[in-house]
C-alpha cells in the first residue's frame, strides 16, 4: 500500500539543482541578449555590445551576415586590441570603441574606406598609427589615452571636421595641421603644449579648446579667425594677451591682439627722415662754446636783447645800430665756410669803403664777419 511521505531524494540533491537551475537561468539571458544583438545588427546594420566585458569579438559572430554593418559599438568592454573582425567590416561607417584597454591599431584598418567618425577614447594608446589618416573621417577622438604626439600625416585628413586629443602628454601640434581645411573643432585641452602654430588661423575653426596647457603667447594671427564662437585658454601662464584682458573674453582678446600686430608692423624708413631732419635742425651744430651759449641765448630771448644789453644782429630783426634793413629769405642765406680767405678780404674792404662812405664813421672787420655775402651784395 502506497503511503505519503516527504519525497525520498536528499536535501542535498535538491540544492544542488536547485543552483544548477539558477545558474543556467542567468546564463540564459546573457547569452540570448548577446546572440539577439548579433541577430539586430546583421538585420539593421546597427550592432551595440557596449559594456558587455568583451575581451575579444564573439565568435558566434561569424554565423550571422555582418557585411552591411555601418555603425559598430563596442564601448565599455576589455578589448585589448582593435577586432581584426571589425577591420572587415568594409561598409563601416562609425566605430565607437571607447573605454576599452585598447594599446595598438592595426594597419589593417585602412581597409575601413567608409569610415567617417572614430572613437578611441579612455584607452591606453601611446601613438596614432599614420594609416589612420588613410581613411575619409569626419571625427576623430582620441582623448584620454598616452600619446606624445601627432603624425605628421594629420594634415591628409582634408574632411576632417572634429578633433578631440584633450588629456594626453603631447609636447607640439604638427606644422602640417593647418591642412585641415575642414576643420571646425579642435580640442588639445590638458597637454603638454608650449607654443601655439600659427597655421591654426587658416583653419575654419569654431570651437579651439587650448586649456589646461603651458601657452604663453596666443599668435597675433589669431586675431584672422573670423568664424571663432568658442574660445576656451584658462590655466595657461599668459603672458601675451595678460590674463586681465582674457577674462574679459573672445572680444577683448582679438582687440588686443589687433594692438599688437599694429605695433609689431614697422614704418617705412622714409616716414622716419622728415622728424629727423627736424630734430637735425633744433640741434645746435658742433662749434666752440660761444657758438653753444650764443644759441641758448637765441632761444631764451628769440635773438633781439643779450645779458649785456648790446644789441645783435639778426637775420629778422635789423640792428637799431647801423638801422638797416636786412629782410633777406632764409634760403638766399649760405654758410661763411663755403668762402675762401681772399674773397672775405675782399668783401671786407669794399664794405669797409661802402659804411664809410654813407655814415663817415670806421667800421671794424670784427663786425662785417657778421654779415652774410649775400647781405653785403645787397647793401650796395
Amino acid at each position: 500500500m502506497a503511503t505519503l511521505g516527504p519525497d525520498p531524494r536528499p536535501h542535498s540533491q535538491l540544492a544542488s539543482a536547485s543552483i544548477q537551475s539558477n545558474i543556467s537561468g542567468n546564463n540564459l539571458p546573457t547569452n540570448r541578449g548577446l546572440e539577439r544583438a548579433l541577430e539586430e545588427g546583421a538585420n539593421s546594420g546597427f550592432f551595440y555590445l557596449s559594456a558587455r566585458k568583451l575581451k575579444e569579438f564573439p565568435r558566434t559572430a561569424s554565423n550571422y551576415d555582418l557585411s552591411d554593418t555601418v555603425e559598430a559599438d563596442l564601448s565599455r568592454n576589455r578589448l585589448a586590441e582593435v577586432p581584426s573582425e571589425v577591420c572587415h567590416l568594409v561598409a563601416l561607417e562609425s566605430l565607437n570603441l571607447y573605454h576599452n584597454c585598447i594599446k595598438t591599431i592595426p594597419d589593417t584598418i585602412i581597409s575601413l574606406q567608409s569610415l567617417t567618425s572614430l572613437n578611441l577614447s579612455r584607452n591606453q594608446l601611446c601613438a596614432l598609427p599614420a594609416c589612420l589618416c588613410g581613411l575619409p573621417l569626419r571625427v576623430l577622438n582620441a582623448s584620454n589615452n598616452k600619446l606624445v604626439c601627432i603624425p605628421e600625416a594629420i594634415g591628409q585628413l582634408r574632411s576632417l571636421m572634429e578633433l578631440d586629443v584633450s588629456c594626453n602628454e603631447i609636447t607640439a601640434l604638427p606644422r602640417h595641421i593647418g591642412r585641415l581645411k575642414a576643420l571646425r573643432e579642435l580640442n588639445v585641452r590638458r597637454n603638454l603644449l608650449c607654443v601655439l602654430p600659427e597655421d591654426l588661423a587658416e583653419l575654419p575653426l569654431v570651437k579651439f579648446d587650448f586649456s589646461c596647457n603651458k601657452v604663453s603667447t596666443i599668435p597675433v594671427c589669431y586675431r584672422k579667425m573670423a568664424q571663432l564662437q568658442n574660445l576656451q585658454l584658462e590655466n595657461n601662464p599668459l603672458q601675451s594677451p595678460p590674463a586681465q584682458i582674457c577674462m574679459k573674453g573672445k572680444v577683448h582678446i582679438f582687440k588686443y591682439l589687433s594692438i599688437e600686430a599694429c605695433r609689431s608692423d614697422k614704418m617705412p624708413d622714409s616716414l622716419y627722415l622728415p622728424v629727423m631732419e627736424r630734430l637735425s635742425l633744433s640741434r645746435p651744430a658742433a662749434g666752440s662754446t660761444e657758438d653753444i651759449d650764443q644759441n641758448k641765448k637765441q632761444d631764451t630771448d628769440s635773438g633781439v636783447g643779450s645779458d649785456n644789453g648790446d644789441k645783435r644782429l639778426s637775420a629778422t630783426e635789423p640792428s637799431d645800430e647801423d638801422s638797416l634793413s636786412l629782410n633777406v629769405p632764409m634760403s638766399h642765406i649760405t654758410e661763411e665756410e663755403g668762402l675762401s680767405k681772399d674773397d672775405s678780404s675782399e668783401h671786407i674792404s669794399a664794405l669797409t669803403a661802402l659804411l664809410n662812405g654813407r655814415r663817415g664813421q670806421p667800421v671794424c672787420e670784427a663786425q662785417c664777419l657778421s654779415f652774410r655775402m649775400p647781405d653785403m651784395v645787397r647793401l650796395g
